[in-house]
């Protein structure tokens, strides 16, 4: 085959730092915005970006020269820069230093993308913590207790 074909597409999730409900709805938007340009800067398609005051997640398409962990370190190291030069009130405001990134088919972004969109009234009965260690749990990805929300 003389071309390769890659489908890479993934539900992102990371946190602020803490978890503080540091990002504030009046720029919630915007910081979605944002972030869907750098996808796109870095030659991804953003397919839906949400969440709530304290954590995002991203369902997109990246590119198949760019490796996961360089996507989200340019994801989150852009848009707090950005966030720090360009919104007011967010002196104290940083991402987690972890994320979570799940591989998804195809034929499941529609209920990703339904899911991402629905995060607030989601998060009116489940936390963030229990939100992660359930995704932790269907994708089988073992992980240790004592250092998850470091």
């Amino acid at each position: 085959m003389a071309q390769s074909f890659v489908s890479s597409i993934y539900h992102v999730i990371f946190s602020t730092k803490d978890r503080l409900p540091l990002i504030l709805p009046d720029h919630r938007l915007r910081i979605y915005e944002y972030i869907g340009g750098i996808i796109k800067h870095d030659k991804g398609i953003p397919m839906m970006i949400g969440g709530t005051n304290n954590h995002l997640h991203v369902s997109a398409m990246f590119d198949k020269n760019v490796r996961i962990p360089d996507a989200v370190r340019s994801i989150k190291s852009a848009s707090s820069l950005w966030i720090h030069e360009t919104l007011s009130g967010y002196a104290n405001f940083g991402w987690q230093s972890g994320y979570g990134a799940f591989s998804i088919s195809k034929g499941v972004v529609p209920h990703v993308i339904a899911y991402i969109a629905n995060q607030e009234e989601h998060h009116k009965t489940v936390t963030y913590q229990e939100e992660l260690l359930e995704f932790l749990r269907i994708h089988d990805i073992p992980y240790d207790e004592r250092y998850i929300w470091e």
